[in-house]
């Protein structure tokens, strides 16, 4: 297991690199690969984020891809290799240790609950904080660095979560623009907002999640997985040919949140099956299956330790949560106040190809292969492809 790389070589110093370019400041160093002055030439900036597309994959299946052409090289993502959490480092500019949202099942103390935090929403069950007058700033409290830009600001972003709660937070000041489906996310997306032009600097994100989505339900090495990268391939050679034709200052930057492993039932740890140690928990499992966060009763501490220690140890390796976040496995510099309560007593790092999971009074038991969160090289490391 390594962990991320935030002095130089991680997303969040990809992060700092376009927000130096816009002269905005960031508590990160730049990326050492991809320094500021590589995007003095250029007026207009898009960051496309694939979702789940790691570095081993692209390397091992994509080597004869236009994105794998154009690799300039590999660099980490945050820990926990989540969505949750590299999506709001993208939208942020900061670390989970710096912005604390660490995981989809994330249990936040302010309501008392185990929510879906993304969603913004209880896990389980559809009770949505907004309807019921929570409101995002109730729930998230960094600071976001790219907000009142004097630049012009896009987001490109599936039509269902355009507007929710978290994206009006994390991407406040931007113009979010929704998609339906592929040729929609490309032709009339990309290319209209690319068209717009009020002041002479623009930054356009755009995040695909489908990539991880079939790579969870089918597994990373599927031919389902596989034949949707050719397909995404073929459609970033096709979009960057039209913009080499318009001769325009734009650099395409491609990069993804984490990557993904293949598990398998016989290594997947489900939580009923060890009622001893369920009776020492006082919440649900968080976090992800491949890093869960566990809330311990306090009398049962030790009890919990020693179950871990005798029936669970060739699974992974428990690290006290706060351990984590003193040695920097989230980030650097002052932990937001949140992320305390929100990362668990415990948190159990997954060897191999093992996750734990449990499952909820009215939840459906989906069996997903591809999965993250954890820190194998499959999961930590993502491309950074320029263009």
């Amino acid at each position: 297991m390594q962990i991320p790389d935030y002095n130089g070589n991680s997303i969040v110093n990809l992060m700092s690199t376009i927000l130096s370019h816009f002269e905005v400041d960031s508590p990160y160093s730049n990326l050492k690969i991809f320094q500021p002055n590589e995007l003095t030439d250029d007026d207009t900036i898009v960051l496309l984020i694939i979702d789940g597309l790691g570095y081993n994959f692209l390397s091992k299946k994509g080597r004869d891809s236009f994105l794998f052409e154009n690799l300039k090289g590999k660099i980490s993502s945050v820990f926990p290799t989540t969505t949750a959490a590299a999506m709001t480092t993208f939208y942020s500019g900061l670390a989970p240790q710096n912005h604390s949202v660490p995981a989809w099942f994330t249990y936040l103390k302010e309501i008392g609950m185990v929510s879906a935090i993304l969603p913004f929403k209880t896990r389980g069950y559809n009770f949505h904080f907004e309807k019921n007058k929570i409101r995002s700033s109730d729930i998230f409290s960094f600071k976001k660095l790219f907000e009142n830009l004097k630049f012009d600001y896009f987001s490109i972003l599936p039509k269902a979560l355009k507007g929710s709660p978290y994206s009006n937070y994390v991407l406040e000041g931007s113009t979010q623009i929704g998609y339906r489906n592929l040729d929609d996310f490309f032709k009339k997306n990309l290319f209209t907002t690319l068209r717009k032009s009020v002041k002479k600097k623009k930054y356009i994100v755009a995040y695909w999640p489908k990539f991880d989505a079939i790579s969870h339900d089918n597994g990373i090495q599927s031919h389902a997985a596989i034949e949707h990268f050719r397909e995404l391939d073929k459609n970033i050679a096709k979009f960057s040919s039209k913009l080499k034709e318009k001769d325009s200052k734009i650099r395409l930057i491609i990069t993804a949140d984490h990557g993904l492993i293949d598990t398998i039932p016989e290594h997947t740890i489900w939580l009923k099956d060890h009622p001893k140690l369920h009776e020492t928990l006082t919440l649900p499992v968080c976090g992800e299956p491949r890093a869960p966060f566990f809330y311990v009763r306090p009398s049962k501490m030790t009890d919990f330790e020693n179950y871990i220690r005798n029936h669970l140890n060739h699974v992974g390796d428990l690290v006290k949560g706060e351990t984590l976040i003193k040695e920097n496995y989230f980030g650097l510099y002052e932990p937001n106040k949140q992320l305390f309560n929100r990362t668990g007593d415990y948190i159990l790092l997954m060897k191999d190809n093992y996750i734990l999971r449990d499952q909820l009074i009215g939840e459906t038991r989906h069996e997903l292969i591809g999965n993250h969160g954890g820190l194998s090289d499959d999961e930590l490391f993502v491309p950074l492809i320029i263009i």
